[in-house]
């Protein structure tokens, strides 16, 4: 089980049924924070909790984004070079979903400014994927100045080694 805390716009296109109470995930990369991107064609884009690896994910339909969710974190997963047992175990976890409104200021923050440099980057290089846009940021320091800075490839190889 894992939560996904869904911007307002997001949540209002998605049309889940949200729950204000979210249970701790079972999941080893956790909960993710999601906002709509208004290219063309229109993105989600994801941030774990945890590590702000960014993933995106196809909007439309964005009724089944919970559910098709999994599967393109496990194609980014693969990419970054996971382990498959790791990525076996994850998928398993996430069979159940709950979609919750954002509750984190902090993770908004940065879930906001990968949008922004997302834009940008895509702006400069049409031709990148979705999935290579999110390689390119996922080699980003993250964090708030003076605080926890982080890059998110480089936490999840330290998340998934732990395990």
């Amino acid at each position: 089980m894992y939560s996904i805390h869904a911007t307002k716009k997001l949540l209002d296109r998605m049309q889940e049924l949200t729950v204000y109470s979210v249970p701790e995930a079972t999941t080893r990369l956790g909960n993710w924070y999601a906002k709509p991107l208004f290219w063309r064609p229109q993105y989600a884009l994801f941030i774990n909790e945890t590590t702000f690896l960014p993933v995106f994910a196809r909007l439309a339909p964005a009724s089944s984004l919970a559910n098709r969710f999994p599967d393109d974190l496990a194609t980014t997963l693969r990419t970054h070079g996971v382990p498959e047992s790791f990525i076996e175990d994850e998928l398993l976890e996430m069979d159940d979903v709950v979609v919750s409104k954002t509750n984190n200021r902090r993770v908004v923050g940065i879930l906001n400014e990968l949008a922004t440099m997302a834009t940008r980057v895509r702006e400069y290089h049409p031709d990148l994927t979705p999935l290579d846009l999110a390689m390119e940021l996922a080699q980003v320091p993250l964090g708030l100045s003076g605080g926890d800075y982080r890059v998110p490839e480089d936490a999840l190889r330290t998340l998934v080694s732990a395990t």
